[in-house]
Parts: structure tokens; C-alpha cells; sequence
């Protein structure tokens, strides 16, 4: 029997940096990947909320 574990380390793209700092390059990287995000920004705003802009100054 083999390695499941052989077939998700060959599929893995290459990395950059080493140790703590290693991470995906982003030049390898394709929609294959899984590097499409079409609501990142939806995400964004709701993890984010702007605060709500009063019109009548505080005192």
C-alpha cells in the first residue's frame, strides 16, 4: 500500500522563506489552487465594519 500522504506533498506548490516565515509563492500559485476569492471583500467588510459617521460633532 502506499503513502496517502506522498500524493498531497507533490501537489503542494513550491514555497519561499523558511521557518516561521514560509509561505506559498505567490508566482506558482493558480486557480487550480484555490487562489480564487470572489467575496474577499464582502468578507473583508464584515470582519471590518466602518464605524458609522455621525453628522452632528460630539461634545
Amino acid at each position: 500500500m502506499t503513502d496517502p500522504l506522498d500524493k498531497a506533498v507533490a501537489k503542494a506548490p513550491p514555497t519561499v522563506g523558511e521557518g516561521c516565515l514560509s509561505r506559498y509563492d505567490p508566482e506558482a500559485l493558480s486557480p487550480e489552487d484555490g487562489t480564487e476569492f470572489p467575496d474577499a471583500a464582502k468578507l473583508w467588510e464584515d470582519l471590518h465594519p466602518q464605524p458609522q459617521d455621525d453628522s452632528e460633532p460630539k461634545q
